[in-house]
């Protein structure tokens, strides 16, 4: 029995920052639309994927037959397919590792390399298997123009290329996108409203991050990333405000969960890459860990965290604005109640019933709006990843130093 479901796509506002196409989700590639389940009484969920060779199924000794048979799996009540996968979901253990084939890898670098000046992305294909994402294939979205309404046209790329990669048997289901950054500037609402806009339909999802100004330093800057359930929370109800931080216990560092990436080749792949080893233990890329010349990397690192915080600072005056008028308002609030209560004290001393305390249609009672901390809480992410980044150069380049100096020394 083949288990279908209809397909649907969801297409999002484009990013304002860099112009590409946004991915669509593809609802009825989560719901395994392409496996075969069949009964079977050895299997406690009732289904299991159905063999290739319909001899696989005829057992040929009636006494196994016998010894395999459960007497209770006949009174059971059969579930419907819908009915496990719901069960499953919900009761789905959390996401611990996300396993990318090295092809994938691969591809991801070479669309982010090649266009190394623009912010690129793609959709990311795979399995979720029990605590494992693995992602084992990807395609790259068309570059679009400014002026350039093709919102629908890319929603229908999208769906035409998971069409085509189900036609040959490729996996087809959306675990997630991969986008390339700049000295690792990622942490936008951009990069949060795309995740919510995919985590509607899919409810495990990751955005591979890749950075190659970073790997030009020696080190493949790729990693996984994943909104904390406790920010998607208060993101829904769009309530980031003081009260309710302090109730999550959310700080800046909880926006965002990063998730071990695995990478995982066949037999065939590491036995290939095995052969393609040279035979000199150094290699061209041991060789540019020791170049000395860094300066572009921690100059335009410097010069982005000159700019976030001006950004922080300018949030920073938002709140002293708002803190101002809020006590402000308290002062003529208490000033109003004092001048009430002696009212009051009068009208009572005349045998007249005294006025309420609180006037709603005044407006010194009116609440002031208090500004979101969204904002500041990504520009302090962002000030932290810069910093990172310029410790970790430094380290790194005053250890070449200092092994250049002792070679000259010797």
């Amino acid at each position: 029995m083949v288990i279908g479901f209809p397909q649907l796509s969801i297409t999002h506002a484009p990013n304002p920052n860099h112009y590409l196409t946004q991915p669509a989700i593809n609802v009825a590639s989560r719901s395994f639309s392409t496996i075969q389940y069949r009964r079977n009484v050895q299997d406690p969920s009732g289904f299991l994927p159905a063999p290739s060779e319909p001899s696989l199924i005829h057992n040929t000794d009636p006494e196994a037959e016998l010894h395999q048979f459960n007497p209770s799996t006949i009174s059971a009540p059969s579930r419907s397919f819908l009915q496990v996968a719901a069960t499953e979901e919900a009761v789905a253990p959390p996401l611990r590792v996300v396993q990318i084939e090295g092809l994938v890898i691969l591809k991801i670098i070479k669309h982010c390399t090649e266009f190394s000046n623009a912010l690129v992305t793609g959709q990311l294909l795979g399995l979720d298997v029990g605590s494992v994402l693995e992602v084992t294939n990807c395609f790259p979205f068309p570059i679009r123009e400014e002026d350039e309404e093709i919102e629908a046209e890319g929603a229908n790329y999208q769906l035409e290329m998971m069409r085509c990669l189900r036609e040959v048997n490729v996996d087809n289901n959306t675990v997630g996108w991969y986008q390339s950054t700049i000295l690792g500037s990622y942490q936008t609402v951009e990069l949060i409203e795309t995740f919510m806009n995919y985590q509607e339909n899919i409810k495990r999802c990751v955005c591979i991050i890749y950075d190659p100004s970073k790997s030009n330093q020696g080190a493949l800057a790729l990693k996984a990333l994943k909104l904390s359930d406790s920010f998607m929370e208060l993101y829904r109800n769009n309530e980031f405000n003081g009260e309710k931080l302090r109730e999550k216990n959310l700080t800046w560092v909880d926006i965002f969960e990063e998730i071990p990436i695995k990478v995982s080749n066949s037999a065939l792949v590491s036995a290939f890459m095995t052969e393609l080893e040279a035979d000199s233990p150094v290699t061209q890329s041991d060789y540019d860990r020791l170049k000395l010349s860094t300066n572009p990397f921690p100059e335009r690192n410097m010069e982005f965290l000159i700019e976030c915080m001006d950004d922080l600072s300018m949030e920073q005056q938002k709140f002293q604005f708002y803190y101002r008028n809020l006590s402000r308002q308290q002062a003529q609030q208490q000033t109003w109640l004092q001048k009430r209560r002696a009212e009051n004290m009068a009208r009572k001393a005349a045998g007249e019933e005294p006025l309420p305390e609180e006037d709603p249609s005044n407006p010194i009672f009116k609440p002031l709006p208090e500004p979101s901390r969204l904002d500041s809480y990504l520009i302090t992410n962002q000030v932290s990843n810069y910093c990172n980044q310029i410790n970790s150069v430094a380290g790194q380049s005053f250890s070449r130093l200092y092994l250049m100096k002792a070679l000259h020394e010797n």
